[in-house]
């Protein structure tokens, strides 16, 4: 019996590893597909309100969903032509600019020769040797970078195109999940449908809502600190927010380095970056608590591991989509019994998760207490 059960065990879990790995491989192998069809999920669902809503009004669905569409490809091309002229601007600057930085990274030579006693001639040497010896390294993630971007931007015609036809086929599609899952009830299916498309709407409209709110607190920052082009690192730095974590610290890096190529003194480059570090802090402990709040609670650990799995897997753009399909992975696995485990895995841990031993010993005497209280015959 104990072998019968043994053999049990290790032949689930030997089917589940199995269906990973070949989930894992039809996934890597047809990115080129599969990350167009989520994007356009996604998106989507962000312009689905806005298509309801010109139906409710009588415009028939494919002109609605094609008004739809417009009008985010308009806000999408618009925030990117922004960001491009602003680019463009800095770049005519370039030069002056680049002799800057490189009168400020004379001055580290000289400090770093100072302090650690070795000849600035060594120095670069060494540093020379270093860059060498990781230009392979460089050269192979830059490869693999500008061939994940250039795989979407091929891809990118293929998002409207799909996004029309998952609006315009909406009703169609919900059926085809109806068919699928027969064996389950159709109340049950309906509802994961509408839990799946409320957790998406309030992720991706509460990041919509904070990108916004971190973009206005980094402008004014950077406008207090009298930083060029304000806004423009203000609103890139936002949008990094995309990544949680790291997103707003890596967008900190390029605007100090800016002030402390134009700027006469070191301590702008630390104002900058100690002024986006509070606005991480306020995002992180205030706006996307308040914001998104219960709605879409994920593991902070989880989260961040499948950053780093979802770059693995389609580089640059999984990391962008690691954290709606987990949140839609814990939508489903709440659903089904088998995987109701991983579905808590996923999710935030609450307060009594955190307790030390001791407040746990307290909190149960105190439970003990209250059920004593209440057993007393009434006098």
């Amino acid at each position: 019996m104990k072998n019968t059960f043994k053999k049990n065990i290790s032949s689930d879990i030997s089917s589940t590893l199995l269906m990973l790995v070949l989930i894992v491989f039809i996934c890597y192998t047809l990115q080129s597909i599969i990350v167009p069809i989520l994007f356009s999920i996604i998106f989507s669902v962000l312009l689905y309100p806005l298509c309801r809503r010109l139906e409710n009004i009588g415009v028939a669905r494919a002109w609605a969903s094609v008004f739809s569409l417009i009008i985010g490809l308009s806000v999408v091309l618009g925030v990117g032509y922004l960001l491009i002229s602003q680019t463009i601007n800095i770049g005519n600057n370039a030069a002056d600019i680049a002799s800057k930085i490189q009168g400020v990274a004379d001055k580290l030579l000289v400090w770093l020769s100072d302090k650690l006693h070795v000849s600035s001639y060594e120095l670069v040497a060494q540093g020379k040797e270093k860059l060498s010896d990781s230009m392979s390294g460089i050269g192979s993630s830059l490869t693999k970078t500008l061939s994940s971007i250039g795989n979407s931007l091929s891809s990118a015609v293929l998002i409207p195109i799909m996004i029309f036809f998952f609006l315009y086929y909406r009703s169609f599609f919900r059926e085809f999940c109806f068919r699928v899952f027969s064996s389950t009830p159709k109340k049950l299916v309906e509802e994961g449908l509408e839990k799946i498309y409320f957790v998406l709407k309030s992720y991706l409209t509460g990041l919509v809502t904070v990108m916004g709110i971190v973009a206005i607190l980094n402008t004014i920052g950077l406008y207090i600190l009298g930083i060029e082009y304000a806004w423009f690192f203000g609103v890139f730095a936002a949008l990094l927010t995309i990544f949680p974590y790291i997103g707003i610290f890596i967008g900190s890096i390029i605007p100090a380095l800016f002030a402390l190529a134009t700027k006469d003194s070191s301590w702008y480059a630390a104002g900058v970056v100690i002024w986006f570090q509070i606005v991480q802090t306020l995002e992180g402990n205030f706006i996307t608590p308040n914001i998104v709040g219960s709605k879409v609670s994920l593991n902070p650990l989880v989260s961040l591991l499948s950053l780093f799995l979802g770059g693995m897997l389609f580089g640059l753009m999984g990391m962008i989509l690691a954290l709606p399909l987990l949140a839609m992975l814990k939508v489903i696995f709440d659903i089904i019994p088998q995987a109701q485990p991983y579905g808590f895995l996923l999710s935030e841990p609450d307060k009594r998760h955190l307790l030390t031993l001791r407040q746990k010993k307290k909190a149960e005497k105190k439970l003990e207490e209250n059920d004593a209280e209440e057993s007393k015959p009434p006098s």
